[in-house]
């Protein structure tokens, strides 16, 4: 490979992911360099990879500024061509680094890219954070190829071609340097969740291509930093995605679709409130409120590149139509770049 390589994880008291995970990483990446970032840990997890992974490079960050903030102090000063932000909890396999750089380095264009992400407990399954790369639909709700809301999908080599999506995961992103530089990297404000989403929309809106490629395969356990079921997440999850969508959307109609975002999120309020109960619910509320009250940063647009965009809603195609796999979405995406 003549791009050089850097693999960073981003890490928060997190010594029991690193004794399982960090082993495949280091065996399996000989043609980069291994970056731990460590958010301010108060546990022993900086000694225990000092004395047990010597060949890891220690980036100590002052404070616990969460994935956005952790993610672009420790890539200030580095100087590899090709960013790889992993996850602490994923399992890597043997030759999941080449082929990703081996398509960036052929095709220019190409920016961002993720592998396959499977699910580490239950590896004939994708995993919700990535699957086989991420879609988004008109209204700014992301979904995957083998992952739509909460229905995953057997891996049964329905996605085994590579090909350009809307955006890839924050599991495992590989990304420009430059791009992300030049970008100022992730907006520090989401804190967690969705951020690698707006990063992608970002850098689609000056006109690069995001990519799945199908050959590069790692297995995520999930649920690392925050359950699914910590009021926190859901409250990030939906305002981060209000964001996204407010700052990114230029067709002219995003006010409108923050209005409709609004009515759709009530029966997902109603519906965390019969399972989850109030205070869970409540996350959904506060989210709107907060994100009503942020300052609100438009992204520059250039050449456009909206390749990946479901122009249907892909709640009505959910829940309504019945269409719980990926591959039953047929037609609504944008498959021509906008010049």
């Amino acid at each position: 490979m003549s791009l050089s390589v850097a693999v960073v994880i981003l890490n928060w008291n997190g010594k029991e992911h690193l004794s399982t995970f960090l082993p495949s990483v280091v065996k399996y990446s000989k043609s980069a360099t291994v970056y731990l970032a460590d958010n301010c840990s108060t546990d022993d997890s900086i000694s225990f990879v000092k004395k047990n992974f010597p060949s890891v490079s220690i980036i100590q960050n002052p404070e616990n500024g969460g994935f956005a903030k952790g993610y672009n102090q420790a890539l200030e000063s580095l100087k590899e061509d090709i960013f790889v932000l992993l996850n602490s909890d994923v399992e890597v396999s043997e030759n999941w680094i080449e082929p990703i750089v081996s398509c960036m380095e052929h095709d220019p264009s190409i920016s961002i890219a993720q592998p396959k992400i499977k699910s580490y407990l239950e590896k004939e399954y994708f995993e919700y954070a990535g699957a086989a790369g991420g879609f988004i639909d008109q209204l700014g709700y992301p979904f995957c190829q083998g992952r739509i809301f909460q229905k995953i999908e057997k891996d049964e080599g329905q996605y085994d071609t590579s090909k350009e999506v809307f955006w890839a995961t924050g599991a495992c992103m590989f990304i420009r340097s430059a791009v992300f530089k030049a970008l100022e990297g992730f907006d520090e404000r989401y804190f967690a969740h969705m951020e690698e989403i707006d990063l992608c929309w970002r850098a689609k809106n000056l006109g690069h291509r995001v990519f799945y490629i199908a050959e590069s395969e790692v297995f995520h356990l999930g649920g690392g930093t925050m359950q699914n079921t910590n009021p926190r997440k859901t409250f990030l999850n939906f305002r981060n995605s209000l964001l996204t969508l407010h700052k990114n959307d230029h067709s002219g109609y995003r006010n409108l679709k923050v209005f409709l975002r609004l009515i759709l999120d009530f029966p997902a309020f109603i519906k965390l409130w019969l399972e989850s109960g109030f205070i869970h619910a409540i996350s959904i509320l506060k989210a709107h409120f907060s994100f009503y009250g942020m300052e609100k940063h438009r992204s520059e647009v250039k050449g456009e590149n909206l390749r990946g965009m479901y122009q249907k809603s892909i709640v009505q195609a959910y829940f309504l139509e019945g269409k719980k796999r990926f591959s039953q979405l047929k037609n609504g995406f944008i498959l021509a770049n906008k010049n």
